[in-house]
C-alpha cells in the first residue's frame, strides 16, 4: 500500500504576521514530499512514525467527540492500517519550516475523512475556510496551535494567498523566468527549529506595547507590500520592501534567527547581494533568501548550501 504524494510548502511571506492578520503567500515546494505507506520490513524511522500515528489517531477520536460538526474520520479503517504498521514515508525535513506535519495531516485527511472536500470541487471561500479550520485542529496535535495553512497548501498543491484570517483564496503567481538572475532560495541553518517555543516567545513579546506597535506599523506593513509586489511581478519594489522587512526582523526577531546567522543577515542588508528572512517560525531549519543576482549571492554565501526554489 502506498498513498498519493503530498508536497512540502514554503510560506514566502507572512510568518508570525498571519497570527496578527497580515497578508501571507504560501507556495507548494515539490522538491520534498511524503506518502502513507506499509512495508514488510519497516525501518527504525517507520516504526517511530507508526507510534506517532497511534497517538495521532487517538487525538482525532477526541477531536471528533469534542467537535462533531467539524469533521468525521473512518477511524476503524485508520486504526486497522496503523495496526498493519502504516507510517508516513517522507523526505520532508522535520523542524525546517517546510511543512512536514502539514503533509502528514493532508495525507490522513485525504485517505480517512468522511465526506471530504476535494480539490476537484469548485473551491469556494467557505470550503477553503472550512478545510483550513479542520486542518488547523488536526495539526494542533503537532504544534500546540496551528493556522491550518501548511496542510491546506499541501492538500491542494496550489499557491494560497492569505488576505486575513477569514479571507483566503487560491493565488496565481507570476510564472518563473527560466534563466532569470533573480531568485528565492533556501539556506540550511544546519539545526532544527522548534515551532512551539518560538511562537511562545512571539506571543510573550506581543504583550509589550512597543513590540505590538512595531509588528503593526512595520512588520505587517512591509509583509503586505511584499505580497502585493510579488503577485504583481513588481520586482524593483519587491526588493525594496524585502530589504526593509529583513531589517525589521534582524532588529526585532533576534531569538528566531540562529546566532551564527546574525552577521550574515546584516551583511546581506549592507551589500545588497541578498536579503534573508525567516522561513516558518525560525530558530533553526531553513532561512529564506531573496536575491536579484543569484551568482552574486552564491559568491557571498559560498560556505553555505543554497537551494533555489523560484526564479525571477
Amino acid at each position: 500500500m502506498k498513498g498519493p504524494l503530498f508536497y512540502s510548502k514554503i510560506l514566502l511571506f507572512g510568518e508570525y504576521g498571519i497570527i496578527k492578520d497580515s497578508k501571507g503567500l504560501s507556495i507548494p515546494y515539490n522538491f520534498y514530499n511524503g506518502a502513507l505507506k506499509v512495508d514488510e520490513n519497516p525501518s527504525e524511522e517507520a516504526i517511530e512514525s507508526n507510534k506517532s500515528l497511534v497517538r495521532f489517531a487517538k487525538y482525532l477520536r477526541e477531536l471528533e467527540n469534542s467537535n462533531p460538526s467539524l469533521v468525521h474520520f473512518n477511524l476503524e479503517e485508520l486504526n486497522k492500517d496503523i495496526a498493519k504498521g502504516m507510517y508516513f514515508d517522507s523526505t520532508i525535513p522535520q523542524g525546517y519550516g517546510v511543512g512536514s506535519s502539514g503533509a502528514l495531516v493532508a495525507a490522513i485527511y485525504d485517505e480517512y475523512a468522511n465526506n471530504k472536500i476535494t480539490v476537484l470541487e469548485n473551491l469556494t471561500r467557505e470550503k477553503l475556510l472550512k478545510l483550513k479550520k479542520i486542518f488547523g485542529e488536526m495539526e494542533s496535535f503537532f504544534h500546540g496551535k496551528s493556522s491550518g495553512l501548511d496542510p491546506l497548501n499541501s492538500y491542494l498543491s496550489i499557491p494560497i494567498l492569505i488576505n486575513s484570517k477569514d479571507n483566503i483564496e487560491p493565488a496565481g503567481i507570476p510564472s518563473q523566468t527560466e534563466n532569470g538572475k533573480g531568485a528565492v532560495f533556501l539556506l540550511d541553518s544546519g539545526s532544527i527549529g522548534e515551532t512551539a517555543p518560538m511562537v511562545q516567545i512571539f506571543m510573550e513579546n506581543m504583550k509589550q506595547e512597543p513590540f505590538r506597535k512595531m509588528v503593526k506599523d512595520q512588520f505587517v506593513k512591509h509583509t503586505d507590500a511584499c505580497v502585493d509586489d510579488f503577485l504583481q511581478g513588481d520586482i524593483k519594489s519587491l526588493f525594496g520592501n524585502i530589504k526593509k522587512l529583513s531589517h525589521v526582523v534582524l532588529d526585532n526577531f533576534k531569538p528566531m534567527i540562529p546566532t551564527q546567522f546574525h552577521k550574515l543577515w546584516k551583511q546581506g542588508i549592507e551589500t545588497n547581494d541578498y536579503y534573508l528572512k525567516l522561513c516558518g517560525s525560525g530558530g533553526g531549519g531553513y532561512i529564506l533568501g531573496f536575491t536579484e543576482d543569484i551568482e552574486k549571492a552564491k559568491k557571498s554565501l559560498k560556505d553555505y548550501n543554497l537551494e533555489v526554489v523560484y526564479n525571477f
